[in-house]
């Protein structure tokens, strides 16, 4: 292979053949009404030729071709700039969500054995005080560096640009990022990206979703931003914090997508409703996407309605370790809705080629080789497994959750590959759609059989004055009782009426009517990627202390 197998070789093109398009916007300092300047670009010209510097200056303080590099720097052009720049080296960034549990954090950055650790001020007093990465030799600072030694980003860009050097000829099989999950469902684990699987999401998500050069992107998930340069579009990055989507401001979204003419943006289902509770249209917005989560169907109705008509609402289905694999459009997303609130899960639509994906029997043991798994037929729910050119094919430093999640597949030319299984549950139905039912590790095992969280919370979840509900199980594997967790409405009262209905729509339904035991919760646990992910394991444990409790 060539230097093509890079996400970054195509700035040079886009810097020869669009140099003046803007390719990042951020936000400057607050202007009138408290909204953001937006006064910090850079156009093709300028990100290819910046970050050919910082690749340079890197490569001088041994930041190569290789070496793990820790980033911990907010969405800004240098965090951009940074990306990049690692990239041509063929240096390996590691990036890990700086809000999960400091323990998990720690944990993460151990596992990973950086070389390298490149973040803002702040970033270097918590990996100071919380000895984060003890034996890392290379320290680089964004902004203005302190006592803790290394050297200033800003020193380096300008090393770099009196020496600059060619992009690093990386193979498709390189290793070119660690992607930490967010740990919602569990630990969080080191996701290899090799350049093959970069390069193979850019093509399936221009494929998936016609994106033409040109386009205009508000991407509120900032990694997200990192395909939009290699799509020739205009990244403008959201004036909120990522970590938390559900507190986004919808006025200072508004502001960007009025001010550039966004053409496209993508936001988790939790930025998703507070869009629609916002209520204000979309003008000029061509696409939406959302992801990370099932997006419910009351929202995909709301912002279809504020969309321009002949605007796409998709909702790509994937995993940090697959993506995308499956898509579908709000227009059909919304004709399965009465099929979802009856139990039958949610439609994540059609793969996307050329991922092939196959329900296999449920199993909660590795399984080495393809020779060991029970396919199962159309209506069958199983395990969802996919193969494909974005499937990863290992966790670093974790052997047994590699071992838990790869199958190993020998095809009919001798030829190896390996299947990613997905953790989720699901089946295809009689038109080849793929239905999501859960998540495998948070399915109740009954003493009358299993029971899946969304074959049975859009049930409840369309009631009036129910916000969201949560399926979970107490007591031990093959006898556990299912209880349901309710978070009601804003305003919405515990009333003697409201337990009748939730005990009567239980007993509607064959997925729900072994629901006997109803808790009220005041505020649902979610994961800190999205903020849509609810956190069952912990609900679970809560249950168990209050099973007397009704709502």
């Amino acid at each position: 292979m060539n230097a093509a197998t890079n996400i970054a070789a195509r700035l040079p093109e886009l810097a020869r053949e669009r140099p003046d398009q803007i390719a990042i916007r951020c936000p400057g300092k607050p202007g009138a009404g408290g909204m953001a300047a937006y006064d910090v670009t850079l156009d093709y010209r300028t990100l290819n030729a910046r970050s050919d510097a910082m690749a340079a200056g890197l490569a001088t303080h041994g930041i190569g071709r290789g070496v793990r590099a820790v980033v911990m720097v907010r969405p800004s052009p240098e965090f951009f700039l940074l990306m990049f720049a690692l990239f041509k080296n063929g240096a390996v960034p590691v990036l890990v969500d700086p809000g999960i549990d400091k323990r998990a954090l720690k944990q993460c950055l151990d596992e990973a054995q950086p070389q390298a650790f490149i973040g803002i001020g702040l970033a270097h007093v918590a990996r100071l005080v919380l000895r984060w990465c003890p034996g890392v030799k290379t320290l680089v600072t964004v902004g203005r560096r302190w006592g803790w030694g290394g050297t200033t980003l800003a020193r380096v860009e300008a090393e770099g640009a009196r020496a600059p050097q060619p992009m690093a000829v990386t193979d498709g099989e390189d290793v070119a990022a660690i992607l930490f999950t967010s740990g919602s469902t569990g630990v969080p684990k080191g996701v290899v990206y090799r350049h093959r699987h970069f390069v193979g999401q850019v093509e399936l998500l221009r494929a998936a979703f016609g994106m033409e050069p040109g386009g205009v992107d508000l991407p509120t998930f900032p990694p997200f931003a990192l395909f939009d340069p290699a799509l020739g579009l205009t990244s403008v990055i959201p004036d909120m914090d990522p970590t938390r989507p559900a507190k986004a401001d919808p006025r200072k979204l508004h502001d960007a997508i009025a001010r550039f003419g966004v053409t496209q943006l993508f936001g988790s289902p939790a930025l998703m409703r507070v869009l629609a509770d916002h209520g204000q249209p979309l003008a000029g917005v061509r696409r939406v996407t959302s992801a990370g989560a099932p997006v419910p169907p009351d929202v995909v109705a709301r912002i279809r309605r504020l969309l321009p008509a002949d605007a796409e609402f998709w909702t790509p289905y994937g995993a940090t370790e697959c993506l995308p694999v499956a898509v579908i459009e709000g227009r059909e997303l919304e004709s399965t809705r009465q099929a979802t609130e009856a139990g039958a899960g949610t439609c994540v639509g059609r793969v996307v080629a050329p991922n092939q994906v196959r329900i296999i029997a449920i199993d909660d043991a590795p399984l080495a080789d393809w020779s060991q798994v029970r396919e199962l037929a159309t209506g069958e729910v199983g395990e969802i497994t996919v193969a494909g050119p974005t499937a990863t094919d290992s966790y670093f430093n974790r052997p047994q959750a590699t071992a838990a999640a790869k199958v190993r597949e020998v095809l009919a030319d001798g030829s190896t590959r390996v299947v990613h299984r997905m953790g989720d549950v699901g089946y295809f139905d009689a038109q080849g759609r793929l239905w999501f039912c859960g998540r495998k590790t948070q399915r109740l095992q009954t003493a009358h059989g299993p029971m899946y969280t969304e074959q049975v919370e859009p049930v409840f979840n369309a009631l009036e004055g129910i916000a969201r509900t949560a399926l979970v199980g107490v007591g031990a594997a093959g006898q556990q009782r299912p209880v349901l967790c309710v978070e009601l409405q804003p305003g919405c009262s515990d009333t003697p009426a409201l337990r009748e209905r939730l005990r009567r729509e239980a007993d509607t339904h064959p997925h729900t009517s072994r629901i006997t035991q109803f808790l009220r919760h005041p505020s649902f646990p979610v994961d800190i990627r999205h903020n849509a992910k609810i956190g069952r394991e912990k609900l679970a444990v809560w249950a168990a202390t209050q099973v007397d409790t009704r709502v």
